[in-house]
Order: C-alpha cells, then structure tokens, then sequence
C-alpha cells in the first residue's frame, strides 16, 4: 500500500486530532497508522531512564526520544496505563494528555529532519498482567523486577512507537537499590553509587543507597525486543567463554547443578548457528536471566534471553529427554538473535518468520550437536501432533494471518507458528535440498540483517538460490488453512511381488485445494524396510515397485506413506496395514518407524477408526517391552487420554487396574533410570483404586521408593494433587503435612494448585471468582490451577462453570499474556466430555458477540469434546466387559 504526500498528510492529521479529542482516537496499532509511521520516521533513537523503588506501584521514567520526519506532519506515539508528568518538543514545553493509548505531537512542533521530544512519565508495576512484572521471592523477601513486552506491550512502559518495523537504537540507565543487578540488551558501560536520595524530580526518595547502571546502546531492535531485569540476581557458574547465566539468589545452589550444562549447549549453538547461517552473532554480548514465573518457556530479548525458571531448573526429576526439551527451549530462544532480533518480520501477521524458524532451527542445531539422539525422531513427537491435532479442526488459520491492529496480534500465537510451522519447513528442506536451503537462509538474512522482512522475501531467497519456483508451495502451506491426508491403496502380485500403489490426498477440512507433497513411502518386509519418494501433486499419485529382490516375490506386510516424517499432513494406515502394524509393532527394531507408526495409530483413534480400548490393550502389551524412553512417555500419554476421556466408565474400570499393575511393576523392575521415572509418572496419572492410591501414600511416606529417583517438590505435590482430587480420605491431612514441609515459595504455589483439585462447590466457586477478579494473584498460580480446577474425574462439578469460563473470555484476553486463552479454555472446555457440555460450547458460540480470534480458538479447543463425544458414542456398545 502506497499513500501521496498529501493523503498521507491528511490521513495522520485527522488521526492526530481523533487522539487530542479522545472521541475517536484509534484503539491499539492500527496496521494502517503503523504504515504511515513507518513510511515517515525513521532513525529512530531512546535515551530512557527507569528509577525502580522497591514495593513501589510503578516505575518513574524520563525519555528523550530521536527520530527524523521526512516531512513535518503530526505524529502519534503509543503510550497506555501509565501517566505523562511533562513533555518538551524541540525544546518547548507543550501540554500532552493520553488518549486510548495515544499522546498527539502536534505538526506546528515538529519539522522535516531531526526532533526530539522529552518525557517525564510513570509506568505501572504489578504481580500480574502488566508490562514491568514484580516477583516477590517468598523464601527470602527478595523482589525481582522484569520486563516483557511481547507483541506490543513497550508502549505499557514507556511512550514508543510500538511497532516491529520501526527499529530503534536504545540507551538504558537503571537506578535501583544498591545491591540489585540489572541485566538489559546490551553491556553495562558505567554504574554510580548514590546515597539516599531523590533521583527524579518531584518523585518520592530511595530509602536505602542506589546505584545508577548505564548500558551502551543497542543495535537496531524493535521495541518488543528492549527489556531489562533488575534485582538481587547472582551469577551462575561465571566462565570465560560461556554466556553469562544469571538467577535468584535464593535458588544459586540449584542453578549451580544446572548451569554449566546450560551454558555449554547455549555456547556450542552460537558457535553452530553463527557458522550454519554465514552470520556472527549479531549482538555484542549473549546473558541468559532465569526468571520464576515468567509467562513463556523463554523471551529471545536481543542478547538478554529471559527463561522460565521452572523450565531450567527441574522442579521434578528429569529424564534424559527432559534434558534434551531443555535444549531445544535454549536453542529456539538463540536461534531468535538471528530469525526475530537480527531479521524481524515487518508485521505480526510474518509471526512465523521468527517462531517457526526458532523451532525447526533449534531441532537442526541439536541433531548435528548431538548426532546419537535421534532428534528427528523427537522433532516428530513433540512438534507435528500438535500441529496436526489443531489444523483438522475449524479453529485452525493459515500461517500467515492478517492482523489489522496489533491489539490483537496474540491471536496469531499458537500451534500453528509454533508447530505446524516448523513441521512445514522440514517438508521445504526436503523439497529444496539440504544445501539449497541453507544457503536461502543466509541470503535471507544478508540481505535485511538490522532490518524487516515479510514472507514474500524468504521465499524469494530460497526461489534465488534453488531456482524452483515455489510459488504453488507457499500459497498452500502458508496462505491456506488446513491440510492434506494422504490415503493409500495398494494391490501385490503375489507371482511376481509386484505392487501398486495409489496414493489419494484430500484436503481435512474439505475447502478445496491441492497440495503439493513430498515424502517417502515405506514398505515393509518382515522387518527389512524399502523406501520410495513420491511427489504427489494432484490429487492422485500411482507408485509401481519391483519385488525386493529378482528371486524373493514377497508381497509387503503393510506400508506407511510418510517414512522419516517429511512429509506434512495426516497420513493415515490403510485397514490391511493397520491390521499388520498392530500384530508386529513390537518386533519393529527401528524406533523411528515404531514411533510414526504409533502416531498414525493415534490419528486412527481420533478419526475414529480404530476403537479406543484396542489401542490400551495394545499399549498394556507393547508397552513392557518398550526401552525408548521418549515413546514410551508418549504411549503411556495417550494410554491415559484414552481411559479419561474416549472410553466409558465401566471399560475404563476394566482397563485401570491393568494399567496400575504395569506402571507399579515397571516402576520399581525397570533396568533403565529414565524408564523408572516415565513409570512413576504414570503410575501417579492412572492411580484410581484404593490399591494403587496406597501405593501412591507410600511414596510419599517413604515406605516405597523408586530405586536410584530422588523425588522433587513438584513430584511430591502432583501425588497429593491427584489424591485430593480423587478425594482420597488421607488427602487432607498428607496436604497439610506438605504444607510444613515444602515451606517455600514454589511449596506455597504448588499447594495453591493443588487445593483447586478438591471435589466440592465451596472451593470451586472460590477459585473461579479469584481467577477473574484477583489481579494479585501471579499469573503463573492462576495458569497452573486451572488443570486441577478442571480434574478429569469432576466435569460434573466444574460444568455450571463451562458457560461463565466462555462469557469471561474477552476480560481474559485483554488482561492475560499470550498463551494464558488457550490454556483457559483447554482447561474449561478439555475437562468435558458429555454431550451436554458440547451443546452448551456450540449455544454459546452461535449466540455470542465475541471477536474472530476468540471464535476461531473456541472452534480449535472444543473440537477435541466434539471428537470425545462422537468416539465415546460409536464405542459405547461395541464391547462387553468383562473381556472386552
């Protein structure tokens, strides 16, 4: 979109004059005013200073703000929920007031070049559900300062122009008490000591000794980027070479059992990334702030990562792959310094252009630093259900996804940047070649590093460098929604072994469309494997195979079209091979394979073609046999997703004393460590009978252990979490006696969560009125209970909660951080499975004035009700118990 001079001038005058009358000023960034700035200002420089007082309710700030105009026109800053004490334009006083979200600059003010314009301003602090986040540790009274402004929260904090593609340069100083720390993007150029004293004029004075930290300014970063952390943190396992790695105090003897493992793989993916992408690192220092409770796993801040502390230093004990999910959050927030910090999409709608890259980057990187991992293998599991499970439902959105005001941009977070695509790159690299696209990604980010870039531009570069055109590829998998499944007949001659094979695809959601495919299809023979590409284009693909060798005629037992999971889509066992598949799968030796073809067993129960106590029959026979850790987590997942949710109560009462038997036998006979813990956990989410509940008691007692499993707080408090919602008669007396124990900050979290779990209406109505209306409540507690809140065993309990979680929506999105909608409403309406529940779902969507976005999310989550509903009602009478 292109506007004259005059238009243009037109335009941003009347915006100007809507934000001074407040009548009609514009709500959020609008695409089109975040266009005007864009094509108007440039060279944009802060100079901000933040004087943080403990216990105070906000921060105090004074700005000094640079930019060019290329021609004197009003402008608009963003600035909401803070207060403006003074502004100075070009050097004259003028009165500024906030509207909606806006301060006006006036045109007479401002002139064609250079301006600058001068602030005092206070922005708010609080536990929850604001830009500056206060942590108050309640394990030594230490408090803890942050920022987060991801999508556009820097306008809460400081007055910006709070826009991706309009980088800036910051310079930062930071007046806080004398012993805090305070870690920001870029180094700490000088720090003085002050006595009490008051920093900023006509604002209350520090009561203990300050210190002023200055930081030297930054690179070009969009001011979702900026950020800082201020408190008494500690420098963990401090080693030349390795990045720095900073935490509370209170938790430095734990960080140092994890740290150099943290710093090692974050310093080998630097080194790895930095010579994959032809690029250094693009930021003059890399530190890493754990930060307990913080909204995400992680925050790529240009070269101040903030991390989820809970997702670094284990709460509970860790399995080898727990280590390795480690890895892959260190790797996706590194790999950001590149796709997000370096090369930032220009608008939110490109979100994938950084989160996709992030997570199919940090798998790449961690497959060739740790070749023995079958980390592809891991990529599958923890990256494509996820992706599959929301693009066959009508919630689901394209790629990329128009967002015309940025007060809205959360809604493009979810499984589809973060899974699907990931999953969809790894089908490009496989169309491209490995080389091709490569050396895509490094001239992608030559040609915009410090700058802005939209999808067009990545296609672009693998289209210069391959020289296919990608053109029917990129309006498939990033413009559509949905996807394909791939369905195959095949036919062998049993005198020559001859087979054909035709494979069909469809599009899921049924709105039309080609998609274009590549992969592998696998035929297997008695455990030796033959592989075939096929591309399949339109619609219908033949594929003829010789026999595996001139004297050997076999026919195959069963075959699978998406060997090594290339491809993306639903693919799908054809019934003869399903058959195969579940008579041999525990003789399959390639973990690999025995994985994808567990996952299409998965999809067959979720379509309902396969019933769901065949798969835990097969799980409870398989599953004793099974050494991969990673898989056998995963089958014992949906073991369990399957006994609460798609089988009916009396099947579930067959199948849970066997499933209580496996886990406890395996549990304490396992040869292997991480196969202990994996059957500990289960047997802690599948113990229902009084048996298997004592068996649970003992635990924590200690009259059971798990041989060679010290057991963590979270563990302890997750058995008590379960009993108390399974209203076990020593429920309360083992909380309480916890409570004494696990003292801490995290002990009286986790005792918060769990109390959710009890089965009665006092606690229930409690909860729910403090989930809506107690913003002191960190948001972490809140997030964390509504899983218990909403116990598999209660949806009776929790279902006159259903329609007031729904009518709550748009307070929860406008006050909660990204991800905290989906989690809402997986646990409000994920904790249902009657057809009651579902009617209520679809009365209220079809009455409600809600926003797309909450639409779409409402139609993403209740698809999975949608899918108990029609599997508990095709089931119900297929089997008798007992003997099934």
């Amino acid at each position: 979109m292109s506007m004259t001079s005059r238009s243009l001038r037109a335009f941003t005058i009347l915006l100007v004059a809507a934000v001074q009358l407040g009548a009609q000023a514009p709500e959020g960034i609008p695409r089109d005013l975040a266009r005007l700035r864009a094509q108007q200002i440039s060279d944009v420089r802060y100079s901000l200073s933040f004087d943080l007082t403990p216990h105070a309710p906000e921060a105090n700030g004074i700005e000094e703000l640079k930019f060019r105009l290329a021609q004197p026109v009003p402008v608009v800053l963003d600035f909401r929920e803070g207060k403006i004490a003074g502004v100075e334009i070009n050097g004259k006083k003028t009165p500024a007031k906030i509207e909606n979200g806006h301060i006006a600059l006036p045109q007479e003010l401002l002139r064609a070049g250079e301006n600058t314009v001068s602030m005092y301003f206070f922005a708010p602090i609080a536990p929850a559900g604001k830009a500056i986040t206060r942590f108050e540790d309640k394990d030594d009274g230490a408090e803890y300062i942050y920022s987060l402004f991801v999508p556009m929260d820097a306008s809460m904090a400081f007055p910006c122009f709070d826009q991706p593609d309009l980088k800036a340069r910051f310079t930062l100083n930071v007046t806080a008490p004398e012993d805090w720390t305070v870690i920001a993007n870029s180094p700490s150029a000088t720090t003085h000591l002050f006595p009490a004293l008051r920093v900023f004029p006509a604002v209350p004075s520090h009561a203990l000794p300050t210190r002023t930290t200055s930081f030297a300014e930054t690179k070009p970063i969009s001011t979702y980027l900026f950020a800082f952390a201020a408190g008494p943190f500690k420098k963990v396992h401090d080693t030349p070479g390795l990045p720095r790695l900073y935490v509370r105090k209170s938790k430095f003897q734990k960080a140092e059992a994890e740290a150099a493992e943290v710093q090692q793989i974050t310093a080998d993916g630097i080194k790895y990334l930095s010579d994959y992408f032809a690029q250094p690192f693009p930021f003059p220092k890399y530190d890493m702030v754990m930060l307990p409770g913080f909204a995400y796993g992680g925050m790529e801040h240009a070269g101040a990562t903030f991390l989820r502390e809970e997702s670094i230093l284990f709460r509970s004990a860790p399995t080898h792959s727990d280590r390795l999910s480690r890895d892959i959050l260190l790797l996706h927030e590194l790999t950001h310094q590149w796709f997000g910090d370096l090369v930032t999409m220009r608008w939110f709608d490109d979100l994938w252009l950084k989160e996709g890259f992030a997570q199919y980057m940090a798998y790449h990187a961690l497959a060739d630093l740790k070749p023995k991992e079958n980390v592809w293998k891991r990529f599958y599991q923890a990256i494509k259900p996820a992706a599959y499970a929301i693009d066959s439902t009508q919630g689901t959105t394209p790629i990329y996804q128009e967002i015309t005001n940025l007060k809205d941009a959360k809604s493009a977070y979810g499984a589809i940047v973060y899974s699907k695509a990931p999953g969809v790159l790894k089908q490009l690299a496989f169309v491209l070649g490995e080389e091709h696209f490569r050396d895509g990604l490094r001239l992608y980010l030559k040609e915009h590093a410090y700058a802005n870039a939209e999808w067009s531009d990545l296609v672009g570069a693998f289209e210069q460098v391959s020289k296919k055109s990608l053109g029917e590829w990129a309006n498939a998998y990033i413009k559509r929604r949905g996807m394909p499944q791939v369905d195959a007949e095949w036919t062998c001659d049993p005198n020559s072994g001859e087979i054909a094979t035709k494979l069909r695809e469809k599009d899921v959601l049924g709105e039309g469309g080609d998609w274009p495919i590549a992969t592998q299809v696998l035929l297997m023979y008695r455990g030796q494997k033959v592989v075939t590409r096929a591309d399949i284009g339109k619609r219908e693909t033949r594929i003829l195979s010789s026999p595996i060798d001139e004297h050997d005629h076999t026919c195959p037992q069963f075959i699978f079209a998406n060997d090594k999971d290339n491809a993306y889509g639903r693919f799908l066992l054809d019934e003869r091979s399903r058959t195969a598949v579940m008579e041999q799968l525990g003789s399959i030796d390639d973990v690999f394979v025995r994985t994808l073809l567990w996952g299409s067993l998965w999809d067959s129960v979720r379509e309902a073609e396969l019933d769901p106590s065949e798969y835990i029959e097969l799980a409870l026979k398989l599953l004793r046999g099974e050494t991969d850790e990673a898989l056998a987590q995963s089958i014992v997942g949906r073991m369990n997703t399957a006994l609460h949710r798609y089988v009916g109560p009396e099947v579930r009462a067959h199948l849970v004393p066997k499933a209580e038997t496996l886990a406890y036998d395996q549990m304490l006979h396992s040869s292997d460590l991480d196969l202990r813990i994996i059957w500990f956990r289960a047997l802690r989410g599948v113990a229902e009978t009084e048996a298997s509940r004592a068996h649970i008691k003992d635990l924590l007692s200690g009259k059971l252990t798990v041989p060679g499993v010290e057991l963590r707080p979270l563990d302890r408090w997750n058995m008590i979490t379960g009993l108390l919602a399974l209203d076990d008669a020593d429920a309360e007396a083992l909380l309480a006696a916890e409570e004494k124990r696990d003292p801490s900050g995290d002990g009286k979290k986790y005792a918060y969560v769990a109390a959710a779990a009890r089965p009665n209406e006092n606690t229930k109505s409690r909860y729910f009125d403090e989930y809506l209306h107690n913003a002191s409540r960190p948001e972490d507690w809140v997030e964390q209970s509504l899983g218990p809140f909403n116990y598999w065993n209660q949806q009776k309990l929790t279902l006159p909660y259903l329609r007031p979680a729904l009518e709550a929506l748009p307070k929860v999105k406008s006050e909660r951080k990204i991800f905290f909608v989906l989690g809402w409403l997986n646990a409000f309406i994920g904790g249902q499975q009657s057809p009651e529940a579902q009617a209520q779902v679809r009365q209220f969507l079809a009455g409600a004035a809600l926003d797309k976005d909450l639409k779409l999310k409402i139609l993403e989550v209740s698809d999975e009700l949608d899918r108990t509903v029609k599997i508990r009602q095709k089931y119900a009478a297929t089997k008798s118990v007992p003997g099934l």
